[in-house]
Parts: structure tokens; sequence; C-alpha cells
């Protein structure tokens, strides 16, 4: 079917060439090292040039160009012109950064930026009349979710109810059609496919016009599967037992986002002119930057390109909380270029590191239970030694109920602290784990470490805690005669942020971490 044929889709439809957002940092940098110098539009050859430095790089899986299209290409460029990130500039066909993409690439925090564009996401927009999604809706999709997540009668959803009622029924940001929807969604959630209307399938074809007998709402829950990941990615909801709900640490931020009215940017028809008001980051009023002219691409443009992407691609996979000779060598090596050239590149356009990447998965882990534990312990390791300055030593890898996951040392104020990971989204200390902690961890600690310091502090890192964490930690501090806390991984994230403007010192963060209950954000 060419795309001119394509069915109208009469329900909500975002493009998924990943279904997470975790690696958009690392392909904008691909884009920007292969398409910014060059024509897009019509451009095949940098349509393929894009795909095999996805492949190189590997972001997208080796496939099999039997025409040569660079179909693959497209695909990822339209992921990143769909979130609004970049855009082809009218008349020249060349491509270009918004102001969200530059400040991706500048080293901003990659979950500020996109918390944005998904809250910003529109129907209609260039991308929805070029996919064919219907005309019937003019709504905002991601802030109709939090709606109703937040709203008591519903208080949650699954992905199924997205793909069945959401994303088929939520036509517009209305009263009206709200209320609509929690009625047919209470009305699923009695009755199930029976609520559906008799041509619900038939009304709700996917783009092929074809259905897979199998699997007749598979486009549907691909989709809503899709949508709720780019909403964990902002960092506002929680995932428990399949239901999705609001985080209860961002209430207040959900409810003033909420409390905004989200308006429409107008003429989605005008491709520059949308994607230039849609991809204002977070930082701007307005994009009023004079694009006209043509750039002059010399070889050293070039080469701080690699630098740039090479840079982006580290930051996500380890916290570089500063730039210093190992990160400079390491991006020398990694992109073949002058040394001295990485360092002026590095040292100028990113002088405070970048850590928002990083962060972004950090987060995740914190609630994949015990499947990327070591992840999460190593993770929080580089955290503590990269960004807060502590000798941090990984000992969970070991398996060992002697030791804890890692073990700080602060040479600066002459202590040692515990750190004990826990990546469930409501975590308890069971008479097992208080005991561990106790005996195996504080009064054991000469077992597993050299330090001659004191137990400054002990802390628990989780997804989330359950509500009388308090009285547990309380418990163990009292017994243990050492302080200790608990700490969100989202307020951990918050305390890192914060650090890159104002360091806490080895002081201020014992102070924090000796607070013998849950460390909350004023707190911090």
């Amino acid at each position: 079917m060419n795309e001119g044929d394509m069915a109208v889709l009469n329900y909500w439809w975002v493009t998924r060439p990943k279904r997470k957002l975790n690696s958009i940092p690392e392909v904008l940098a691909a884009f920007s090292n292969v398409a910014l110098a060059s024509q897009w539009s019509g451009s095949r050859d940098t349509h393929i040039r894009f795909e095999e430095e996805l492949e190189r790089d590997g972001l997208k899986r080796v496939g099999v160009r039997r025409d040569h299209s660079g179909s693959g290409g497209r695909t990822y460029q339209a992921w990143l012109s769909s979130l609004g990130l970049i855009f082809i500039q009218d008349g020249t066909g060349m491509p270009f950064l918004t102001l969200a993409g530059e400040a991706i690439m500048a080293g901003r925090s990659p979950v500020a930026v996109l918390k944005e564009q998904v809250l910003k996401y529109q129907f209609p927009s260039p991308f929805g009349i070029k996919t064919h999604v219907s005309d019937r809706f003019r709504v905002h999709p991601f802030i109709f979710l939090l709606r109703l997540i937040t709203d008591d009668r519903i208080e949650y959803l699954t992905e199924e109810e997205i793909a069945k009622v959401v994303m088929t029924e939520a036509v517009s940001d209305s009263i009206v059609c709200f209320e609509d929807v929690i009625g047919k969604i209470l009305a699923f959630r009695e009755d199930g496919d029976r609520s559906l209307a008799s041509d619900f399938i038939d009304m709700h074809m996917p783009s092929s016009g074809r259905v897979n007998l199998d699997h007749p709402y598979s486009h549907l829950t691909d989709t809503a599967n899709t949508m709720a990941n780019w909403l964990d990615y902002t960092q506002l909801v929680v995932r428990e037992n399949g239901k999705i709900m609001a985080s209860p640490e961002k209430l207040l931020e959900i409810k003033s986002i909420l409390n905004r009215k989200a308006s429409f940017i107008p003429r989605p028809e005008d491709h520059e002119f949308f994607q230039r008001k849609y991809g204002i980051d977070p930082w701007h009023q307005k994009d009023t930057r004079n694009l006209l002219g043509s750039k002059t691409i010399t070889s050293q443009a070039i080469d701080m390109q690699r630098i740039r992407q090479a840079f982006i691609a580290l930051s996500m996979h380890r916290p570089i909380g500063k730039i210093d000779y190992s990160i400079v060598s390491n991006i020398a090596d990694a992109t073949g270029t002058d040394q001295m050239l990485v360092e002026t590149v590095l040292y100028k356009e990113y002088p405070h590191g970048a850590v928002g990447g990083f962060l972004a998965g950090y987060y995740e882990m914190a609630f994949k239970g015990r499947d990327e534990a070591v992840d999460f312990e190593i993770a929080t390791t580089n955290i503590f030694n990269d960004v807060f300055g502590y000798e941090a030593i990984h000992l969970g890898q070991t398996g060992s109920k002697s030791a804890p996951d890692v073990l700080l040392i602060s040479n600066e104020e002459k202590y040692q602290a515990i750190i004990d990971n826990k990546a469930y989204s409501k975590y308890s200390i069971s008479g097992d784990h208080h005991n561990r902690m106790v005996h195996n961890y504080i009064e054991n600690i000469s077992g597993y470490s050299n330090s001659p310091y004191e137990i400054g502090y002990f802390t628990y890192i989780s997804g989330g805690f359950i509500s009388t964490i308090d009285k547990q930690i309380q418990a163990e501090a009292e017994e243990a005669n050492v302080c200790g806390s608990g700490i969100t991984v989202s307020n951990l994230i918050q305390m890192v942020e914060r650090h890159q403007d104002q360091p806490y010192t080895h002081k201020d963060l014992r102070r924090i971490f000796s607070i013998n209950r849950q460390v909350k954000l004023s707190d911090l």
C-alpha cells in the first residue's frame, strides 16, 4: 500500500522504531553527525548513510536493504521529528535541530527536554497528518492520560484500557469528552471487550487495512505500550502489577502541569512553523534564530560534530560530572581526532559534564526487581564516585550476604557509609534485611572494609518505599547506633541535578543521609 493509499487511523498513533525514548540522545547525535550538513529531502544517499550510522553505533539492528531506499533512516528521522527535535527547512530541504534538539546535544537533561515534548505532543500535528491520524482528534494525549490517572474514579490505567478505550475515544481535551472516556473505562472494567462497540475492529483498522486475525487488537496494544513507555520516561508515573499510576512523589508537579491550560500549536500543516514552535525547550520562550544562509562545513566542523556524538554516547552509559583527562582521552580514542581539539570542544560545550542521559536509565533500573540488580548497584557506585566524589566500591557482585551493595569512603570527612540498593516500587525492610544491615553490614564492617574510619551513615536506595519505612529505619538506627535513611531514586536524581549547580560536600551528604527516616525533597 502506498503512503497516499494509507487508511485513516481512527485512534492515537505514535511511531515506534524503538518503544522507549532512552536512545533518543544517541539517535539525535547520529542524525546530527550525518545529516545536518547535507540535504535531507529527497536525498536517498543521506537517508542510507544515517541508517548505516545507526547500525554502526548499535542503535538499530542491521537490516537487509534490498531496495537501498534508506527507509530505516527515514523512520528514525520521523521519530525525532515527531518529538519536535528536528525540522526540515522550507525551500532548502535542509535539516536543522530545534531548540529542544540543541538542548539535548548541549548536554542538558534529556528527561527534562523530552518530558516537555511528550506533554506538548498533540493531534493534529505534521506527523499526525502525514501518517493519516483522523482529523477528529484534537487532543493532548499524554496530558489526557495524566488527567485520568489522577482522577479519583480511575486512579490507574492499564495498557489494555489505553489501547481499547482511551486511544479510540479521547478525541478532545474537553470536559465532556473526559467524562465520556471515564464512563467507558469503568464500563470496560466491568464488562471487558463486551463493552466495546460491535463494529470496533472495523472502525479501528491498522494502517495496512488488514487485521491480524490471531491478535486483532495488536496494532492498538503495541501503540499503547509505546505511549506508556514514553510516559514512563517523564518519571511522572510508576507501574505496579500492570497498573500505570501517578508517582506519589510527583503529585504536586502533575497537579501544576494539569493546572496549566494546554494550548494547541496552530498551523500543523506548516511543517517548519509548527516544528519550531513545538521544539522550544524549557529554557526559552521563543525560537528567534536566523537560519537563513548556508553553513560552511569544514573538516574541523565535522570533527567537532563527531566529538559531540561520541560524548553524548558516552554520557548515556556513565555519569560524567566533570571533564577530566580520562574523558578527553576516551573521546579522542573513540573519534580518532586530535586530543587538543577534543579538550577544547568538551571544556567549552560541556563544562559541567552531562549526567541527565545516564540518570534516565538509572531511574528505570530502580523498578526492575532482580532483573537488573547488579546494573543498578554499579550505576549507584558510579554516581557516588563520579558525581559526589566518594571512593565508591561495588561489593554486590560477590553475592555475599555479609557485605552491602556499595561501600563509600570519604577521605574528605573521614567516614565510611553503606548503601543497599533495592530495585522495587515499594520496598519494606523485612526482619531478615533488618538483621543483615545491623549485624552483617554495620557490626561486621571490618570484614569487608580496610578503612579505619567510623561509619557515617547507611542508606537504602529504592524505587519507592512502604508507608511505615520510617519506623523500620529508626529501628535499625537505634539497634546499630548508626544513623541511616532511605531515599527514592527520584529524589536521588534530584540531588544529582542540584549538585551540578550547587555541589554538596561530604559533610552535607552525611547530614542528609543521617536523618533516620526517608529523605524527602524538603531535606535536600
